[in-house]
């Protein structure tokens, strides 16, 4: 599998989840209507999961252009091949989108709500403040960024008798860090906005929510959408700073 194929599915597996999840909670006429922001929070965390264990050998699994231009910043991945990562993304998230849209079409149509029909696509604020709510995008990106500079720079070797090493990967288990990390945040900052923190993931089914013949749906907010893109790109620029800093000038 080549890396842009690998995030492209891993991206699409990922927005398939998380759409699903919000569409099964919040449309009309469904098995998971109602079942809150827990049950929200985890299957995303889990979509991140399964959607790092696909993509992860082949790609990095980055899934999100915000972390694709974070770790350029950090001089953990070469700027020659973000572009093709963020179009790899962009592509899978507005697959999924398509796909979770599918699968519950009958639900869309059975639901007068056009803001639960937005929201499954893309994240709405509770309260709109554009300052507090691109804050809020940044430093939620801030966080998952700075936690995945520490796991793609550490090192875990095993070390043999004659004092030789030898680098091994975490392999799936390395999924297991990034998903928790994803969960915290949306239990802990993902109230103000519903927690982006990932420029594909509210673009890609955004545009998707604007093109689908979708009964009732209302807009697709354009004027908010810049939000969900720059705030996620400035929170992974300052933890990219921060951990160059702490890097090169240790305490």
């Amino acid at each position: 599998m080549t890396p842009f194929l690998a995030e492209l599915l891993g991206t699409m597996l990922l927005i398939l989840m998380g759409g699903g999840v919000v569409a099964n909670v919040c449309l009309d006429k469904t098995k998971g209507k109602g079942a809150g922001w827990m049950a929200i929070t985890t299957a995303w965390a889990l979509g991140v999961f399964i959607g790092v264990v696909v993509a992860g050998p082949y790609s990095g699994a980055h899934l999100n252009p915000a972390i694709s231009i974070g770790l350029a910043l950090g001089g953990s991945f070469p700027w020659c091949k973000v572009c093709s990562y963020i179009i790899a993304q962009m592509i899978g998230a507005m697959i999924g989108a398509f796909l979770v849209w599918v699968v519950y079409k009958d639900h869309f149509d059975a639901s007068s709500d056009p803001t639960a029909k937005l929201g499954v696509f893309s994240t709405i604020p509770e309260i709109h403040h554009p300052l507090i709510n691109f804050l809020a995008e940044m430093i939620g990106t801030f966080a998952l960024m700075f936690v995945v500079f520490y796991i793609t720079d550490g090192k875990v070797t095993v070390t043999y008798e004659n004092n030789s090493t030898l680098p091994i990967g975490l392999g799936s288990v390395g999924a297991i860090p990034v998903a928790f990390t994803v969960w915290v945040i949306g239990l802990s900052l993902g109230g103000p906005t519903g927690y982006a923190i990932n420029p594909a993931r509210d673009l890609g089914p955004r545009i998707m929510h604007q093109l689908l013949p979708i009964k009732g749906k209302g807009s697709s907010q354009w004027g908010y959408a810049w939000i969900p893109v720059l705030g996620p790109i400035a929170g992974a620029a300052l933890a990219a700073l921060l951990f160059l800093i702490i890097k090169n000038y240790p305490v």
